[in-house]
C-alpha cells in the first residue's frame, strides 16, 4: 500500500503540472498582451499608475480570459487546425479530441468564480461591457453564430479586443475615454483581416469563408489599411505621437503584403503584426506613464 501511494504521489503532481502547462499554451502566452495590454493602458487613462480596485480585472485578463478565447478556438476549429502547418508552435495550439473536456472544464473553473464577482460587485456599465467581451469570443468560434465563419463579421467582430478601455475605467467609475477606445476597435478590426491572410489557403480548403478568403491577399491590404488610418485618426484624438506610429508600423505590414500579395507574404509578415501592439502600446504606455508622473510633480 505505501509503496502505490508513493507511486502515485509522485505521478499526481507531474500529470497535473503537465495539463498546466499545456493550458498556458492554449491560452497563447505571446498574445496575451492584446487583453491584459489594453488593460493596463485603461488603467494609466484614467490619470494613475496603478489603482488597486482594477487588479481583479487585470488578473482576469492574463491566464483565464486568454484561455477562454483560445481554448474555444481550439475546441471548435479542430478540423482546420489539424493541417494548418502552424498550430502546434508558439503560434496555436493542435489539440487531441481527448483534450476537449479538460479545456472546456478549464475555461469555466477560471473565468467563472471571475465573472459572479463583477455581476455582484462591478457598476452596471462595466458589466455590460464584460459580458459582450466574453460573448463575443465565445461566439466568434462557437455555433449557432461562429462569426469566424462570416466573412466581413469575423473581422469586425474583433472590434470586442478594445473593450478593455471600456471595462476598466467603468469597474473605476471613471468615463472611459473613447476616442482610444474607438482607436483601438479599428486597429483591432484591420489586425485580425490581416493576420488571416496567411490562412487563406487553409480555410478555403475547409469550406470557411473569411474576410481574407472573401477579399484575398491584395484586398485584405486594403481592408486592413483602411481600418488602421481610421484607428490613427482616432489615436491623433488622445496623443498624435501615437497615431505616427501605429500608422508607420501599419503602412510596414499593407506596402510588403501589397508588394506581394499572398498567403506566404502574410505568414512572413506575422511576427511583425505580432510584434505590433508590443511595439505601438510599449511607447502608448511610457508616454501616458510620463504624462502622470509630471503631472503629479507639477
Amino acid at each position: 500500500m505505501t509503496d502505490g501511494a508513493e507511486r502515485m504521489s509522485s505521478v499526481a503532481p507531474s500529470g497535473v503540472g503537465v495539463s498546466l502547462r499545456r493550458l498556458v499554451l492554449v491560452s497563447r502566452p505571446v498574445l496575451w498582451i492584446n487583453t491584459i495590454g489594453s488593460g493596463l493602458v485603461a488603467v494609466w487613462l484614467t490619470g494613475t499608475l496603478f489603482d488597486l480596485r482594477a487588479l481583479p480585472v487585470l488578473l482576469w485578463l492574463t491566464l483565464p480570459f486568454n484561455l477562454l478565447i483560445y481554448g474555444v478556438n481550439d475546441i471548435y476549429d479542430q478540423d482546420t487546425d489539424a493541417t494548418n502547418p502552424r498550430k502546434g508552435s508558439i503560434e496555436g495550439a493542435r489539440i487531441h479530441r481527448s483534450e476537449v473536456r479538460l479545456i472546456a472544464w478549464a475555461v469555466a473553473a477560471v473565468n467563472a468564480p471571475f465573472l459572479v464577482v463583477f455581476l455582484m460587485v462591478l457598476p452596471p456599465l462595466a458589466n455590460a461591457a464584460i459580458l459582450l467581451y466574453v460573448g463575443v469570443f465565445v461566439f466568434y468560434s462557437a455555433p449557432p453564430l461562429r462569426f469566424k465563419a462570416r466573412p466581413f463579421l469575423d473581422s469586425l467582430s474583433n472590434a470586442a479586443y478594445a473593450l478593455p478601455l471600456v471595462i476598466v475605467p467603468a469597474a473605476l467609475s471613471v468615463t472611459p475615454v473613447w476616442p482610444a477606445a474607438l482607436g483601438l476597435m479599428a486597429w483591432s478590426v484591420a489586425k485580425h483581416a490581416f493576420d488571416a491572410v496567411q490562412d487563406i489557403v487553409e480555410d478555403r480548403d475547409a469550406g470557411i469563408t473569411t474576410t481574407a478568403v472573401r477579399l484575398g491577399a491584395r484586398g485584405t491590404a486594403l481592408w486592413s489599411g483602411a481600418w488602421w488610418v481610421v484607428s490613427a485618426a482616432s489615436f491623433a484624438v488622445v496623443s498624435v505621437p501615437v497615431a505616427v506610429v501605429d500608422l508607420l508600423i501599419a503602412g510596414v505590414l499593407v506596402v510588403r503584403l501589397l508588394r506581394d500579395p499572398t498567403p506566404e507574404t502574410g505568414h512572413r509578415l506575422y511576427r511583425l503584426s505580432v510584434a505590433f501592439p508590443y511595439i505601438a502600446g510599449t511607447f502608448a504606455g511610457v508616454l501616458l506613464m510620463v504624462s502622470i508622473v509630471l503631472g503629479d510633480a507639477r
